[in-house]
């Protein structure tokens, strides 16, 4: 079984009352969080800092105290591991990658967890927003 890592990170605003922002991924539909796969050298938290400028145009701070991974199967043949950690950002105008994001909005934290589309996103969510208070 072949196995593939992507990190990326669940971002928030730094002004309270905090919202989180859910990009919908042209591949599937699904609403989740900024990540993408790991390229050669480079370490978790730079591929997080990268997918999330590549795929929102957005500077965020990163905190690496909240980690966390996901495993789940794409393929048959594939086993996949998403490391989330925690972001904020003053700035909330996007600036999508049309290739691969067709929605990006910042929603407040009660309406994002109905939002997400899958339940581990969901959990991860839950945490993140736990942790934060």
């Amino acid at each position: 079984m072949k196995r593939e890592k992507s990190c990326g990170a669940i971002v928030f605003t730094s002004e309270k009352p905090h919202k989180v922002l859910l990009i919908k991924h042209q591949n599937g539909g699904h609403w989740s969080f900024p990540k993408g796969h790991v390229e050669e050298d480079e370490t978790e938290t730079e591929t997080a800092l990268r997918e999330i400028v590549e795929e929102t145009g957005l500077q965020v701070n990163l905190d690496t105290n909240f980690r966390k991974v996901v495993t789940y199967s794409p393929f048959d043949d594939v086993l996949k591991d998403v490391i989330y950690f925690l972001a904020y950002t003053k700035s909330t105008a996007i600036q999508r990658q049309l290739e691969e994001v067709s929605d990006a909005e910042w929603f407040p934290l009660s309406e994002a967890i109905a939002k997400v589309t899958y339940e581990n996103d969901k959990i991860i969510l839950k945490a993140a927003i736990d942790y934060i208070k």
